[in-house]
């Protein structure tokens, strides 16, 4: 099945993790961690929240448009091709102590710095929405090779998009991230317990 998004471009999804490399990642991170994406570690702390009745937050639903279905039988539909209906905006959103969040996973493989293509223009304007709404929007962000984890306040991303823009760095230094963002410390379940952190932030802005 061929997915495109909404400029035509073929989406191409990431090859599955062959055993070797699944080991190599296993090697690298903790045991706890057993190579799980960021992603799977958020779900995992949002499936917590939502048992213990702690917070509703959700990964975001990809909208598609289906365009050719071939029907090999009466009883069987195969899908041929799809778009992406609209870029996406964030990876997830919900509701927290009254807080309306909106929030992006990302992740760099770099030691020094996080670079600023990983967040494309349409989240920016997306998360300036949300802020202008008054509800908490950021991006829990993954050092992977360091095992380091920071929520990143929109307000922090705009200042680095802003320089950007007028020409300078094209990232944010880990030592600016490490001054004006929140670290999230590893647990054992869930692994990242981002929503101590994010009180930590919200208190800083009252």
């Amino acid at each position: 099945m061929t997915i495109r998004y909404p400029n035509g471009k073929v989406y191409t999804p990431k090859p599955p993790i062959s055993k070797a490399e699944k080991t190599e990642k296993e090697k690298d991170y903790s045991f706890s961690n057993r190579g799980k994406t960021l992603e799977d570690e958020i779900d995992e702390a949002n499936a917590y929240y939502l048992n213990k009745r702690l917070a509703i937050i959700h990964k975001k639903p990809v909208p598609v448009q289906i365009v050719k279905v071939e029907y090999p039988s009466r009883s069987a539909a195969v899908i041929k091709e799809a778009y992406f209906r609209t870029p996406s905006t964030t990876d997830y959103n919900g509701v927290w102590n009254g807080y309306y969040v909106d929030f992006d996973a990302k992740e760099t493989s770099s030691k020094t710095s996080f670079p600023l293509k990983n967040i494309h223009t349409h989240q920016m304007t997306h998360m300036q929405q949300v802020t202008e709404q008054l509800g908490v929007a950021f991006i829990i962000m993954r050092f992977s090779a360091l095992e380091r984890y920071f929520i990143v306040p929109y307000e922090v991303l705009q200042k680095a998009w802003s320089a950007m823009e007028k020409g300078e760095r094209k990232s944010i230094p880990l030592t600016q991230i490490e001054q004006e963002a929140y670290e999230i410390q590893t647990s054992y379940y869930p692994r990242i317990d981002y929503l101590k952190v994010l009180q930590r932030f919200i208190e800083s802005k009252n």
